[in-house]
């Protein structure tokens, strides 16, 4: 009998934090497991650590959650305007973030939402180095799919300008601005 080969460790799926006893099957992030984490890259490398990191800001106090969504950033959406393979799939788990009471950092990922919506770096690198469209792994075709990514969702949006907390409403304000263009 043949045992599984341990050599690609990147395939497999990582382990997810322990989420709250009692928590129903249509709890947030349960799709976490249809993207293929280990075979997409952040700005880090592999994406795997992304869906512990969501979890962290969806289950984790303020402090975890922040902490998460600085790394996250860093990984999906560097310098506020850099982003990665993995951004477009990362894009859906914020706006569920998003719109979740619980979590603490609402406000900050709808601004990082935002700044994935106007993210056009590699665009603008590109104008001027065409050669940059001819490499195999496109930033172009990610930042596009990232922005699109948001796009997507922009019906979501009436319902977190009527959030009761005016910072959500600001954030929601100006990325529906952003949106708009």
């Amino acid at each position: 009998m043949r045992s599984a080969s341990t050599e690609h460790p990147s395939s497999e799926r990582p382990q997810r934090p322990d989420v709250p006893t009692g928590v129903a099957r249509n709890a947030p992030l349960m799709a976490l497991d249809r993207v293929p984490w280990g075979e997409i890259r952040d700005s880090t490398g592999s994406a795997t650590a992304i869906p512990l990191l969501l979890n962290g800001i969806a289950w984790g106090d303020a402090d975890t959650a922040r902490s998460a969504l600085d790394d996250l950033r860093k990984r999906i959406c560097q310098f506020g305007f850099v982003v990665e393979q993995a951004t477009a799939a990362t894009v859906p788990f914020l706006w569920e973030l998003a719109k979740l009471p619980q979590v603490t950092c609402r406000p900050q990922i709808i601004r990082l939402l935002k700044n994935i919506a106007d993210a056009r770096q590699w665009e603008s690198t590109a104008a001027a180095y065409p050669k940059l469209l001819n490499r195999r792994e496109n930033p172009v075709v990610w930042e596009r799919a990232a922005r699109q990514a948001v796009r997507a969702r922009r019906g979501e949006i009436g319902r977190l300008l009527e959030d009761q907390d005016t910072e959500i409403a600001r954030a929601t304000s100006e990325l529906a601005r952003s949106l708009d263009t």
